[in-house]
């Protein structure tokens, strides 16, 4: 491996196990080196590889239900989707990018690792409401949970789950979506952390599963997508 990437700790044998093992390794070598050259990943992170990144990602698949099928929104270098499929091969994933330069390194990341559960869709999430849907919604640092929200719920089906993993400020996000919440006919809303005595701290998620909307956000988004598919 690259002279920057820090030995993995014993506990990434663990998380990635079996035929995982090799396709971490070699993700990490991709983020290290295209990711950081094209601006993915930046170098200071790339000491922090197996901690910050591969592993805070790869236990977030302690939360997603067995066969189910993942979005990534806004999937920028694979984080946490592709880790997802790496560790999950029971499951499917759509990495979810609006920018070329970065669904080209996804696509690449893709070939190269062989994951044959993984599909690299270039666009935005609302251009995909009512087209597409998802049992998972999964999203790393993408945007606030109000703005997340809005993106991810018309992907998901009814009972489906957004899993945000976030930082610190959870608990205060959680809080000031709580209107949009209410509106958007969730079923539940929490905190909830994975990934106990694998990283530390333990990975951060807002977990939200999706109800059946209003009557009149539903007829919005059809409107929307009928206006959508006429341009």
């Amino acid at each position: 491996m690259s002279d920057q990437i820090p030995e993995p700790p014993v506990v990434a044998h663990e998380v990635f196990a079996g035929d995982a093992w090799a396709r971490a390794e070699a993700f990490a070598e991709l983020l290290a080196g295209p990711g950081v050259v094209r601006g993915l990943l930046g170098p200071r992170e790339v000491p922090r590889i197996w901690d910050r990144h591969l592993l805070n990602c790869a236990v977030v698949a302690e939360a997603v239900p067995a066969g189910a099928r993942l979005v990534d929104i806004g999937s920028g270098a694979g984080l946490p989707g592709l880790v997802l499929a790496i560790v999950r091969p029971d499951i499917t994933v759509t990495l979810l990018e609006p920018l070329l330069r970065r669904t080209v390194f996804l696509e690449e990341c893709v070939e190269s690792l062989k994951l044959g559960n993984v599909e690299v869709l270039r666009g935005r999430a609302e251009e995909f409401a009512g087209r597409r849907e998802f049992d998972v919604a999964s999203a790393r640092a993408v945007a606030p949970l109000d703005r997340l929200l809005k993106w991810s719920l018309p992907l998901l089906r009814e009972g489906g789950e957004l899993l945000a993993m976030k930082g610190e400020r959870a608990a205060e996000e959680l809080a000031d979506a709580e209107r949009q919440l209410r509106s958007s006919g969730v079923q539940t809303a929490e905190l909830t952390s994975v990934g106990h005595g694998k990283v530390e701290p333990p990975t951060t998620l807002i977990r939200v599963v999706a109800g059946r909307a209003p009557e009149g956000a539903r007829k919005t988004a059809r409107r929307k997508d009928r206006a959508s598919r006429g341009r």
